[in-house]
């Protein structure tokens, strides 16, 4: 029971750390993403918040 506490704990905390969808911070991490790992919500996202603001 600890265990799965834990690591629900740190999956939460993980999941904090990434910049906001559109702020400066993200779309400089998607410039630095290689094109082809992208989804398409993420390049609908780029386009939308970093490249058409």
């Amino acid at each position: 029971m600890k265990r799965l506490l834990l690591a629900l704990a740190t999956l939460t905390l993980l999941a904090g750390c990434a910049p906001e969808v559109g702020s400066k911070a993200w779309c400089e991490t998607m410039q630095a993403k290689p094109k082809g790992d992208w989804t398409a919500n993420e390049a609908a996202d780029y386009a939308k918040h970093c490249l058409f603001k």
